[in-house]
């Protein structure tokens, strides 16, 4: 049976999931959006985010606003399931935060739509 987990590589996305990190690298806030189901969650660092309308405010100031940017550093695949492990860098204050800013990225996709992303910042000193 194959290993569910890759090294970096946009092919081993999701199609929703490989928009999403592109869209954010490339700080394009309409094709974010996009990538979600008009009734998704997002779950940034225990702050929820319900429906396109929440999702497009969040991105626009949090992602887009913040220039973040994500550099994949690994992936893990089950079912319809993606977590994608990834240093986060962008013009957000970094005072207090480890360098690199690792965040892991939980998607759960339906029909090339993104139903569900939890963001939480890992912690690699444990």
């Amino acid at each position: 049976m194959p290993n569910p987990r890759s090294r970096s590589n946009a092919r081993a996305l999701p199609p929703a999931v490989s928009a999403f990190v592109e869209a954010t690298n490339g700080f394009d806030l309409e094709r974010l959006v996009v990538a979600f189901a008009d009734d998704a969650l997002v779950n940034d660092q225990l702050q929820e985010y319900w429906g396109k309308e929440a999702i497009r405010g969040w991105a626009e100031r949090d992602i887009i606003g913040e220039r973040l940017t994500i550099a994949v550093t690994k992936i893990v695949r089950k079912h319809s399931n993606c977590i994608v492990t990834a240093n986060v860098d962008g013009d957000f204050d970094k005072r207090g935060l480890p360098d690199p800013l690792v965040s892991t990225f939980y998607f759960t996709a339906h029909d090339r739509l993104i139903m569900q992303l939890i963001i939480l910042r890992s912690r690699c000193d444990v």
